[in-house]
C-alpha cells in the first residue's frame, strides 16, 4: 500500500508539472523586458563553450534560461563564475537538470536490479536512495564551476600585476594612460589579458573611457582589483606621474598578497601532510603493539 501511494504520487506531481510547462502562459511586458535585458549577459558568459553537448541539452538549457530570463532571475554572480570557467549559461543549467534526473532513476534502478536479483526491498529505501543522489548530482556543476571560477580569478590577479607593471613601464615612456593601457594589454597572452584588451578594444569603439570599461570587466568577473583600479584611474587620469607611482604600489600590494596566499596554501599542505604522517605513524604502532597486547590478554585469562 505504501509503495502504491508513493509511486501515484510521484506520478501525480510529475504529470502536473508537464501540465504546466505544456500549457502556454502570457508573458508580461516586464518579463519581457527582462528577457531583453539578460539576453546581452547571456552571450557574453557563453565564452569557450562545449560545443560537444546535445541538442536536447542545448534545447533544454536554452529554455530554462529563457524561463529565468522571463521570470527576472539574473544571477548576477553565477554568470561572472561560468564566464571565467568558460561555461555557458544555458549548458550549466542543463547540466544540472539531467543529473538531477540521472540520479533519481538511480533508485528505480537499484529497486529492479535487487528484485531481479531475488532479493526482496522495500519501495521506500530506493525512492529516498534517489533523492539522496539526485540532490548530490545537482550541486555537482555548482562544486566545478566554483572551483574553475576561483583558480581562474587567481589567474586573473596574477595577470593584473604584470599588467600594472606594463602600464607603469609604458606611461615612463611618455605614453598618456589610454596609449599605455592598450599598449600593456598588447603585450601579454593568456585568458586573463585577452579579456583585457577585448575590453579596452571594445572601450575604444564604444567611445567609453578605458578606466570605465575596466571597471565594468571587474564587476563582470567579480574581482576587487580591476574595480579599485578603475576608481584610482578616474582620479588620477590627468597626472601621468601620479598614475605611475599608484600602478607600481598596487602592482607590488598585489604581488605581496599573491606571496601572502601561496604561503597560506604551502602551510595547509604541510599540515595535512603532518596529519597524514601521524596517523601512518599511529596505524603502524598499533601493529607493532597488537601481537604484545593480543599475548598479554590471552595470558591474563
Amino acid at each position: 500500500m505504501t509503495a502504491a501511494l508513493l509511486t501515484g504520487a510521484l506520478a501525480g506531481v510529475g504529470l502536473f508539472l508537464l501540465g504546466l510547462a505544456l500549457i502556454p502562459r502570457p508573458v508580461s511586458l516586464s518579463r519581457q523586458l527582462a528577457a531583453l535585458d539578460n539576453a546581452p549577459a547571456d552571450r557574453s558568459t557563453a565564452i569557450g563553450p562545449d560545443r560537444r553537448e546535445s541538442e536536447i541539452s542545448r534545447w533544454l538549457g536554452r529554455a530554462i534560461a529563457k524561463f529565468c530570463a522571463e521570470q527576472g532571475w539574473q544571477f548576477r554572480s553565477l554568470r561572472s563564475s561560468l564566464a571565467l570557467a568558460g561555461k555557458s549559461f544555458e549548458s550549466y543549467l542543463a547540466n544540472k537538470v539531467l543529473l538531477a534526473i540521472f540520479g533519481l532513476l538511480l533508485g528505480p534502478l537499484l529497486y529492479a536490479a535487487v528484485t531481479v536479483a531475488g532479493l526482496h526491498l522495500t519501495f521506500v529505501i530506493p525512492v529516498w536512495v534517489g533523492l539522496t543522489v539526485g540532490t548530490i548530482f545537482f550541486f555537482l556543476p555548482d562544486i566545478e564551476v566554483k572551483q574553475k571560477a576561483d583558480k581562474a580569478r587567481r589567474d586573473f590577479r596574477h595577470t593584473i600585476g604584470a599588467f600594472l607593471d606594463l602600464v607603469a613601464m609604458n606611461l615612463a615612456g611618455g605614453r598618456g594612460v589610454p596609449e599605455a593601457l592598450m599598449a600593456a594589454s598588447e603585450i601579454g597572452t593568456g585568458r586573463a589579458m585577452w579579456r583585457i584588451r577585448e575590453t579596452l578594444t571594445n572601450a575604444r569603439i564604444t567611445g567609453h573611457t578605458p578606466w570605465q570599461a575596466l571597471g565594468q570587466l571587474g564587476e563582470e568577473v567579480q574581482i576587487d582589483e580591476l574595480r579599485d583600479l578603475s576608481a584610482a584611474l578616474s582620479l588620477v587620469a590627468e597626472d601621468g606621474a601620479k598614475v605611475r607611482e599608484s600602478l607600481v604600489s598596487r602592482a607590488a600590494s598585489l604581488r605581496r598578497r599573491e606571496l601572502s596566499d601561496l604561503e597560506g596554501q604551502a602551510g595547509e599542505k604541510s599540515q595535512s601532510m603532518l596529519v597524514a604522517q601521524m596517523l601512518l605513524c599511529a596505524a603502524f604502532l598499533v601493529f607493532l603493539l597488537y601481537p604484545a597486547m593480543r599475548a598479554l590478554l590471552g595470558s591474563a585469562r
